[in-house]
């Protein structure tokens, strides 16, 4: 055998290292997607749900612009956070803490754990529901069950992880059931493209706000250097850029478009008033049949079940670390806080029985006050090259967080004239 054909054999079984790297690379690049998803899930919640189907009923396709916008400014903060997270070991509150002292970390964190706990019982509500009108029964057992299951999930090892794959199955039953919703729908091309040009109706700022509170979420935002944290202990995550979060948010933008677009082809075409998510599955139930309701409604437990679980454990895991107690997941005592945050909002959810629609737009508005000093802070230490090293704000990031709080500020402005003036 000659040298030429010894090589020619050794080629042939040596493994194609290159197309081994290349499927390993995109492995660790799905794996990194993780703490962006997981944030876009747990901030499209039934409240979310509910505001943008009741743009989408009383405004049509008018206001699909500020999706956009919100979306934007999303990626840009969690964008900060991201990199905050992958910059250094100490938690944004931990920080907060050694800036500005711990009144401020408290204020902060309490303020969290407080919204956070006033939105569970919509996703307790939201749960409940959904499964309620499928089958037909009360909802009540469905918000015992689920809670009692999502509490359970606490009892597990590495949360995170759990966490994690769980979100992504609830993004792809929402993804699901929203777009085959708008294959049932078949909405108008041209009113949508219409739709983004920018306006705002009249008698509609309310809604806008409270939108792009949920949106345009700071405290999603702030969470995200959290899980970004949570993630690096796993040692799995070859981001070092800080971009992993840019995937998850344009999903939330995405999923909020295709609600908005489905809300305007049903209900506003009719005249349909929205009360909460649930009416968008009943509209769609005479005219589609019951088969486009129950898909909706699919949709509607994914957003619900996903928030009440990632709203509790954004709510626990700030509590814990506002009094410098823990922030890490798989603590007792942070598992303890997230249940707590649940069994409170189910609580809530069975005394009351529901949580109308303008409780919702009360509570996402009220939310206003609390994220410019929250957006103020992480744009502060994002800046900060002490901390951040070369991860460190660039000038374009700069501007557009610059923009981003001015419309944080503005808004906090506006909503104070909408509620006492």
């Amino acid at each position: 055998m000659n040298e030429t054909t010894k090589n020619e054999i050794k080629h042939t079984m040596t493994p194609d290292k290159s197309k081994s790297n290349t499927k390993h690379t995109a492995q660790l690049w799905l794996r990194s997607l993780g703490p962006g998803l997981v944030t876009a899930a747990l901030v499209f919640g039934p409240s979310k749900m509910t505001i943008t189907s009741k743009l989408g009923a009383d405004y049509g396709f008018q206001l699909l612009w500020i999706v956009v916008i919100a979306t934007f400014f999303m990626i840009i903060f969690t964008g900060m956070t991201n990199r905050i997270g992958l910059s250094t070991t100490k938690s944004l509150l931990h920080i907060i803490r050694e800036r500005w002292g711990k009144g401020i970390s408290v204020a902060v964190g309490l303020g969290v754990f407080f919204v956070a706990t006033s939105f569970q019982s919509g996703n307790a509500v939201g749960v409940g529901i959904s499964i309620a009108e499928i089958n037909g029964t009360s909802a009540t057992p469905w918000i015992i069950l689920f809670t009692i299951i999502g509490i359970g999930l606490l009892f597990l090892k590495d949360l995170y992880k759990v966490l994690e794959k769980l979100m992504i199955v609830m993004i792809v039953l929402m993804l699901f059931a929203f777009v085959t919703t708008l294959f049932f729908i078949k909405p108008d091309i041209t009113g949508i493209v219409d739709g983004f040009i920018p306006r705002i109706p009249s008698e509609s700022v309310g809604l806008v706000i409270a939108f792009f509170a949920s949106c345009f979420s700071i405290v999603g935002a702030f969470y995200q250097a959290y899980l970004v944290q949570e993630k690096r202990k796993l040692r799995t995550s070859p981001d070092q850029h800080g971009n992993s979060n840019i995937i998850g948010i344009l999903l939330l933008g995405f999923m909020s478009a295709m609600v908005m677009i489905a809300a305007a082809a049903v209900l506003h075409a009719d005249g349909i008033t929205v009360t909460n998510a649930l009416d968008m599955a009943k509209a769609l139930e005479p005219i589609f049949g019951g088969y486009a309701s129950y898909i909706f409604l699919l949709g509607l437990f994914g957003a619900s079940f996903s928030s009440l679980i990632g709203n509790a454990t954004i709510g626990g895991t700030l509590l814990g670390d506002a009094f410098g107690i823990s922030r890490a997941l798989d603590t007792k005592v942070i598992r303890f806080f997230i249940a707590l945050v649940m069994v409170i909002g189910s609580v809530i959810a069975i005394v009351f029985g529901k949580m109308p629609l303008e409780l919702i737009v009360m509570a996402q508005s009220v939310t206003i006050f609390l994220v410019p000093f929250i957006g103020i802070a992480i744009y502060l230490i994002s800046s900060d090259p002490r901390i951040m090293g070369y991860q460190v704000n660039n000038t374009v990031t700069k501007i557009w967080g610059i923009i981003g709080l001015m419309i944080l500020i503005l808004l906090a402005v506006r909503n104070l004239q909408e509620l006492f003036f």
